[in-house]
């Protein structure tokens, strides 16, 4: 028995020795604890007791236990208001001792100049009258040091400096040193043979720095960029046949010496591809696959393009869709022959899943209203799935160019055959104002200040007002577009425009124009447009007194052309200075003494001439770069027929094609064709303001309305009269552009050769008046307006400038006439160019 005794308090003696040696959150909760659910908070200022007490939770029946004692502990360190936290349990209580964060006063930056205030502010974590954390505080660091080098500032230091205040406050200072931008000195490829480092060097966004990078940032280093840029370098070889390229890797080193980043592409080109053969299969019974063909845009023989074949295979699953097979899903393949280089395609058209879209939802469009969004998708909740036209629908949406970026990902819907739509976008900023300047050998300076909006309200609308004020040009005009008319995929604009361009060496008279012209716009296919418009227009001649003062005075030193008294009296019909009373034989009257042609004068005696026309534009384009076009077809047809009421009839049809195709080193060639037909409709005559005027833009080499007809009534007396135009042209062009390979690509500069060939002719105006003081019919029935009007062929040659400045494009010429008429105009030397800013 005494030993039991002994036994049973040796073992109660050990378990309070173990149990005194547990850490306290370990204890069991005391039944009294457990009964009285009492917490007792200390230490607490700011933060309610309340509100400490509210983050335990009791367990099932009402019992505090353990359990929700430590999940308290967790969730109080969670809210980042405390520096610590303990939990003491005794006498049935449970005492929660806090240290509270002191509080932010203020947050400061110092040393920042290239980065404001605002924008570091907003990037933070950190905030005034919020908690000071000292975790929080060094991420805040790191992420200032991150938003200066994706601004391309890798040597960027960032100090955060910590300033005690009384009442547990603190004021955070940020201090940074900027440092210098770290530029990308070199940019290489490795492994790359069928195309030049300098043609790659076009393809990418990152460009080596030079003495223009100033002007822009895409010398600065940002790895995103680079990664990007693989797939640019990757896709552009899909394009042109090399199946199996790979753009294994891109480094990029930092050179302390250079102080800047070394960027090398590792690239495996591969073997060159070309379509073997185009076969279409369906799993799908009573599908016709043939009637897919003309949706190919791939051939057997042609060049293995993996744009081409993605555009057929969406094309193709959209038309499988519209002739009722909407699950039907379209898929390329391809057998590659290693020996002969060529892939066999073959698209496969199969039955997909059944599968339904449950919504559509949007997400970042704070701004842009969600029908403007909705209305690019050919789709709807309700509809099968169709990852064609969600396609599309991505791509019309990135267009539209509201949004910095557009993701269009599928969440799992309410059942297995539903699937959610969710659009993730970005907005950016859609409102332009610029000023743009330009000087052209024809048109002088020129100053246009103009402001836009792309995204009206956001309801996609587009509006631009602008004023322009030049040496021998100026004017105003407002332009409003709705592109969808009715919930339809046409565009509705509306121009309203007053121009006025002022006589030059050119011409010897200005025009007025006050128009109004609304259009509709149809897109037919990606690659297709259909402008349909109205015009509605009041043009009228100025004339300055020297060209149309009708005085026959010899002494008038200010006309180009004067004649002797002689000369008058016996020639030109005029009066005798010393007699009043003579009168000429010939009836030329004022017509010939240094004025302008009779067109213009009778132009500008008929006063301000209504026109009122029907016309539409087609518009066929597959140019792979709007802006330096080196590959594709750009074919532009037009017609106009005026005599919808207005004062003047006629049907002016214009047809404009350009072609660029790339040869070998990287030279393009570009062949221009282009012709024009003015036709006089019922009896009423063509005015000279009607015809076409053709200089340089058809024939380079020639002044602006240098060639075609021209008044040569006088031109034996040393009178050059006015280009009166012609009612039909024809052009044709072959230039060579080329890079300058000893320069830097991001200067911008290439060459041109060309060789042009064209004609104007057909003059229909009037070539005779009867007014007062012109000629005199009756008198002299041959003494009417004498032009020149032979088809002669003018061509010339010549060499170019073109550079893609900072300050916009502009253009230097030099063409020597060949061939040209015996009154035609010759400009050798001419440029031209603008910007905005």
């Amino acid at each position: 028995m005494s030993f039991l005794r002994a036994w049973l308090i040796a073992v109660a003696m050990s378990a309070v020795s173990i149990a005194s040696s547990l850490p306290l959150g370990l204890w069991p909760l005391p039944a009294a604890a457990q009964a009285t659910q009492t917490i007792v908070v200390e230490g607490n200022r700011r933060v309610e007791a309340e509100t400490v007490r509210s983050y335990f939770k009791p367990g099932p029946g009402g019992r505090l236990d353990q359990s929700a004692v430590d999940d308290g502990l967790k969730a109080l360190i969670a809210t980042g208001l405390f520096q610590d936290v303990k939990i003491n349990q005794a006498g049935g209580r449970i005492v929660v001792s806090v240290v509270e964060n002191a509080v932010i006063g203020r947050i400061a930056f110092e040393g920042n100049k290239k980065i404001k205030d605002e924008q570091l502010s907003g990037e933070i974590q950190s905030k005034p009258r919020g908690s000071f954390s000292r975790a929080l505080v060094q991420s805040d660091t790191l992420r200032i040091a991150e938003i200066y080098r994706r601004s391309g500032r890798y040597d960027v230091r960032v100090t955060p400096e910590i300033i005690e205040q009384p009442n547990n406050r603190v004021d955070l200072i940020f201090t940074v040193e900027e440092g210098a931008k770290t530029s990308v000195k070199s940019v290489e490829f490795v492994g790359n043979s069928a195309f030049s480092a300098s043609r790659l060097r076009d393809i990418i966004k990152t460009h080596e720095s030079n003495l223009l990078s100033f002007l822009g940032s895409n010398d600065i280093y940002d790895p995103d960029r680079v990664e990007a840029d693989r797939d640019l370098i990757r896709r552009f070889y899909l394009k042109n046949g090399y199946a199996d390229v790979q753009v294994v890797a891109a480094l990029t080193e930092y050179d302390p010496e250079k102080k800047g980043f070394l960027v090398t592409f590792k690239i495996e080109e591969g073997a060159q591809y070309r379509i073997g053969s185009v076969d279409f299969r369906s799993s799908i019974p009573n599908f016709d696959t043939g009637s897919l063909r003309t949706y190919s845009r791939v051939s057997a023989g042609s060049l293995y393009n993996v744009e081409l074949v993605e555009k057929s295979t969406e094309e193709m699953q959209i038309e499988a869709s519209r002739r009722g097979y909407a699950f039907a899903v379209v898929r390329p393949g391809g057998d590659r022959n290693f020996e002969a280089h060529t892939v066999s395609v073959v698209f496969n058209v199969d039955e997909g899943p059944r599968t339904y879209i449950e919504r559509i939802n949007l997400r970042g469009n704070t701004r842009t209203r969600d029908y403007v969004i909705r209305r690019e998708f050919d789709l709807s909740e309700g509809d099968a799935y169709n990852r064609a036209l969600v396609d599309r629908a991505e791509r019309r949406l990135k267009n539209l160019d509201y949004f910095k970026s557009v993701k269009i990902v599928t969440e799992p819907g309410s059942s297995s055959d539903r699937v959610i739509l969710v659009v993730e976008m970005e907005e950016k900023s859609t409102g332009d104002f610029s000023i743009s300047g330009g000087y052209s050998t024809t048109d002088g300076a020129l100053a246009e200040v103009s402001i836009s909006e792309r995204n009206l309200l956001g309801r996609g609308l587009y509006a631009k007002a602008s004023v322009s004020y030049g040496q021998y040009s100026r004017g105003v005009s407002l332009s409003f577009v709705e592109p969808y008319l009715l919930d339809y995929r046409m565009a509705l604009g509306f121009d309203t425009y007053w121009k006025e361009q002022k006589s030059n060496s050119y011409t010897s008279y200005g025009v007025t124009t006050l128009g109004f012209s609304p259009r509709i716009g149809l897109a037919l296919r990606e690659d297709l447009t259909l402008q349909l418009r109205y015009s509605l227009y009041q043009q009228s001649i100025t004339l300055a007194s020297a060209y149309n003062n009708c005085n026959n005075n010899a002494s008038n030193a200010s006309l180009a052309y004067n004649p002797t008294p002689a000369y008058i009296q016996n020639v030109l019909g005029g009066a005798d200075p010393t007699n009043s009373t003579s009168s000429g034989v010939y009836g030329y009257g004022c017509y010939g003494d240094g004025e302008s042609s009779l067109p213009v004068r009778k132009e500008l005696a008929n006063g301000a001439t209504w026109t009122s026309a029907l016309g539409y534009t087609l518009n066929y384009n597959t140019l792979d770069n709007t802006k330096n076009p080196t590959d594709g077809l750009l074919v532009d047809f037009r017609q106009d027929f005026a005599g919808v009421g207005g004062d003047v009839t006629y049907l002016k049809t214009a047809l404009d094609t350009k072609y660029y195709t790339p040869l070998v080193s990287e030279i393009v060639s570009v062949i221009h064709l282009q012709g024009g037909l003015l036709s006089k409709l019922g009896n009423q005559d063509l005015r000279m303001l009607d015809h076409f005027q053709m200089g340089a833009n058809l024939v380079r080499g020639f002044a602006s309305n240098g060639i075609g007809p021209r008044d040569i009534t006088y031109y034996n007396y040393g009178s050059n009269g006015d280009a009166l135009g012609g009612t039909k042209y024809w052009g044709a062009s072959m230039e060579l552009q080329m890079p300058f390979w000893f320069l830097p690509k991001e200067v911008g500069l290439k060459g041109a050769v060309y060789a042009d060939a064209g004609s104007l002719w057909g003059y229909q105006g009037p070539t005779s008046w009867s007014a007062t003081g012109e000629v005199n019919t009756k008198a002299c029935p041959t003494c009417g307006l004498q032009y020149d009007d032979g088809n002669t062929v003018r061509s010339s040659v010549g060499v170019g400038l073109i550079w893609a400045s900072p300050f916009g494009p502009l253009r230097f010429d030099y063409a020597v006439p060949i061939t040209k008429g015996k009154y035609d105009v010759v400009q050798e030397f001419r440029f031209g160019g603008g910007t905005s800013f």
